[in-house]
């Protein structure tokens, strides 16, 4: 697995950067106005190899990757480079792909200037095309022939328009010269209209990332009330959003470019690649009009005057890439290609580093997983399965223990084994495959490895031992009654007593798992007159102890959880972790293991059981799921299990190759929950009335979905307590809360 760029490609960026600083500086872009081209700055990127870059190397040019300009155009956005430069990448491409080699010296020279239309000049003649007041050539497709269209100066008046870009409406149904004619002229121009896709996607992400920035900036200079307005959550917690939204599409842009690198071999997944195109610039568009639009209100009053940078940001975010009509029509194509019979014509990538696998060790765990579940687990117990500790099945939780797969993140002393990061990541991953993905093993291995860090002797010889055979289960004494998401806010007390044991007694609230556990893990105060961080101890406290009281709390989830009472425990010193008072280093441990994850797995599941009922329900005599606005939604759904997943998966790279990145795993944690809450409740609507009841099966299961999402967004820390950490570790801004 890998998500970084390779040394040449990084060298590649930061050149660009560099020049893009200093030549598309707002200063020049502000120049440029309100035509919206730069001819020096074109000319300067056809210096620098910008149009040569995708140009085959037997036709002249670089012959470097889709990915490679991918990332030129991240630059050209965030730099809101003044001219029509994806049009112009593209436009060299084909020329070089069918031979017309006299216009292409012409352009990656930078002597002139060639864009692209995106339709088919035999059904559209007159046409908008981006910087059609500024080229002198556009590159179209007229039936089976493409042709290339010249323009003289002055011919394509500038058309004051919402961005002031050289937008132009040009006619195209007549004059102009053949390149090439036939099907695999056809083929070629289609391929390079789904690179144009690729690379302003990409463009509206480098867009967004910069306006986010800026809007970060002015929110840790700007004060209002005494406070920088970064403190204040209504402000850093929308543009916590939004980093993920910019993150996700950036990400969408690279599997989309995976995909068709990975549909030369036949690999599994490269099927999605055409609409892996289709949903990179739609979720791209849809995330940087919100970004710009929240960006600008950060700066209030002065994001609404032509003073500060923003607002141009916000124009072109909107307007870039309006030129091929109303950007639900990509979700519709998405949805044809997922669930139609539409095929795109793929782009060549080149060559690509970015890469999802996680490697031959990975699947052989997988399968080691599938084969045991095909092996020894019965139907009965499979009926058993549930998201929470209810669906806890104890025979399946030994097998596991005896092949050294029941904790396969823990070190190697406990988890019976050494395998990689990615390996560790596919064994979670086959087991919500098979649909094991109650909490039990992963709380109890959260408490093994505390156990193992902090644990007395007696600890690790008489409770270790129990909970790595799988023979018993641990929950967790965290909330209170009073606490919620505030762990470190607790009352329960626990005593020091002259015998040099322990009493404690007190409520914990939302102890899941404590009718079946056999210990909890449990944070109590131990220093009233300490601050409020610093008087906290954590114990194991079994739960069988006299003076332990287990009462059920039921939720709407179809989950049981627990309120805990304990009077007058009596716990030996030697079942404290820890120091006295020490509770919060103990603590923060057991939270690192518990934040980040996601929920990727729980979308697929939940968007297949959608697709199964799409084909079962009637829609006046054809099945939902040929519904283009049934597609379309599908689609935008599919769209976020991905970027759930590519989040998911940047995290375990990032743990993995040691990044320091700690925001990685909250993000992944509270973007996929809140999408999974989300589409929940629109695939609930989409397949009403049948996905009301609980009929068993796909129906009973995405009714379960909608009610289990709401849960994902508030235990492991609640969506407000990441947003914050996003925010402070993403965006620089400054702590929230107190």
């Amino acid at each position: 697995m890998n998500f970084e760029p390779t040394a040449d490609q990084l060298m590649l960026v930061e050149s660009f950067a560099r020049f893009l600083n200093e030549e598309s500086s707002m200063g020049r872009v502000r120049a440029a106005l309100p035509l919206g081209f730069d001819p020096a700055l074109w000319r300067g990127i056809a210096e620098m190899g910008g149009f040569a870059l995708r140009v085959p190397e037997d036709a002249g040019g670089l012959g470097l990757g889709l990915f490679d300009a991918a990332l030129l155009m991240e630059e050209v956005g965030r730099t809101l480079a003044s001219g029509p430069v994806a049009e112009g990448i593209v436009a060299a491409r084909l020329l070089g792909l069918l031979g017309e080699s006299e216009w292409l010296g012409r352009l990656v020279a930078g002597d002139v200037v060639v864009s692209l239309a995106l339709r088919d000049a035999a059904v559209q003649g007159r046409q908008w095309v981006s910087g059609g007041a500024a080229v002198d050539a556009v590159l179209t497709l007229r039936g089976e022939t493409v042709v290339l269209v010249s323009l003289e100066k002055g011919a394509v008046p500038a058309e004051e328009n919402l961005a002031f870009s050289a937008l132009g409406e040009v006619d195209l149904s007549a004059g102009g010269i053949a390149i090439a004619t036939g099907a695999d002229a056809i083929a070629t121009f289609r391929a390079c209209v789904e690179e144009w896709k690729l690379l302003v996607a990409a463009g509206l992400a480098g867009l967004s990332r910069e306006a986010l920035k800026l809007a970060a900036t002015y929110a840790n200079e700007r004060k209002q009330f005494g406070q920088l307005i970064g403190t204040f959550q209504a402000i850093s917690h929308p543009l916590a959003d939004l980093y993920c939204a910019v993150d996700g599409g950036r990400f969408l842009v690279w599997k989309a470019i995976r995909d068709i690198a990975d549909g030369q071999y036949g690999a599994i997944g490269s099927e999605e690649a055409g609409a892996s195109i289709s949903l990179a610039l739609w979720w791209n568009t849809d995330a940087s009009a919100r970004t710009v639009t929240q960006a600008l209100h950060t700066f209030g009053g002065y994001g609404l005057t032509t003073e500060y940078d923003i607002y141009l940001y916000n124009l072109r975010a909107k307007a870039w890439p309006m030129v091929a009509g109303d950007p639900q029509r990509l979700l519709e194509e998405a949805g044809r290609r997922l669930y139609g019979a539409e095929v795109a014509q793929l782009p060549e990538p080149g060559e690509m580093p970015i890469n999802f696998d996680l490697g031959e060790e990975a699947a052989a765990i997988a399968g080691e997983i599938h084969a045991l579940f095909a092996a020894n687990v019965t139907p009965e117990m499979r009926a058993k399965f549930h998201y929470s500790f209810e669906g806890f099945v104890p025979e399946v939780n030994r097998m596991l223990a005896q092949n050294n797969l029941l904790f396969p993140g823990l070190p190697v002393e406990l988890a019976g084994r050494a395998i990689s990061g990615y390996a560790r990541s596919a064994a979670t991953d086959a087991l919500e495959a098979e649909g094991y993905t109650n909490p039990a093993a992963g709380v109890s291995g959260m408490v093994a490895l505390i156990i193992h860090r902090f644990g007395s002797e007696e600890l690790k010889q008489e409770v270790l031992p129990r909970i790595i055979s799988g023979e018993v289960i641990c929950s967790l004494g965290y909330s209170e009654p009073g606490s919620g998401s505030d762990v470190f806010a607790a009352q329960c007390r626990a005593l020091p007593q002259p015998d040099g044991s322990w009493r404690i007694d007190g409520t914990k609230m939302f102890t899941s798992g404590a009718n079946i556990a056999s210990y909890v893990l449990m944070l109590c105060r131990t220093n009233t007159d300490a601050p409020k961080h610093k008087g906290l101890t954590m114990f194991i406290v079994p739960l069988k102890a006299d003076g332990v009281t287990i009462q059920p709390v039921y939720t709407f989830q179809d989950e049981r959880t627990n309120i805990t009472f304990y009077d007058m425990v009596a716990i030996p010193d030697s079942w404290r972790l820890g120091d006295v008072d020490g509770g919060v280093r103990t603590m923060s441990a057991a939270l690192e293991l518990e934040h980040g994850g996601g929920f990727a797995r729980d979308q697929q599941s939940m968007l297949e059981a959608a697709e199964e009922l799409a084909r079962e329900i009637d829609l006046g005599g054809r099945p939902l799921i040929e519904d283009a606005a049934a597609q379309a939604r599908l689609a935008r759904v599919t769209a976020g299990v991905w970027v759930s997943r590519l989040f998911g998966y940047r995290a375990q790279w990032a743990s993995v190759e040691k990044k320091q990145e700690m925001h990685f795993g909250p993000m992944a944690k509270m973007y996929s929950s809140e999408l999974f809450t989300t589409d929940a409740r629109d695939l609930l609507n989409l397949t009403a009335p049948l996905s009301l009841s609980k009929r068993p099966g796909a129906a009973a299961f995405l009714n379960q979905c909608y009610r289990h999402a709401h849960g994902t967004t508030i235990y492991g820390g609640t969506s407000e307590v990441h947003r914050s950490v996003i925010a402070e570790r993403g965006l620089g801004l400054p702590r929230s809360r107190a």
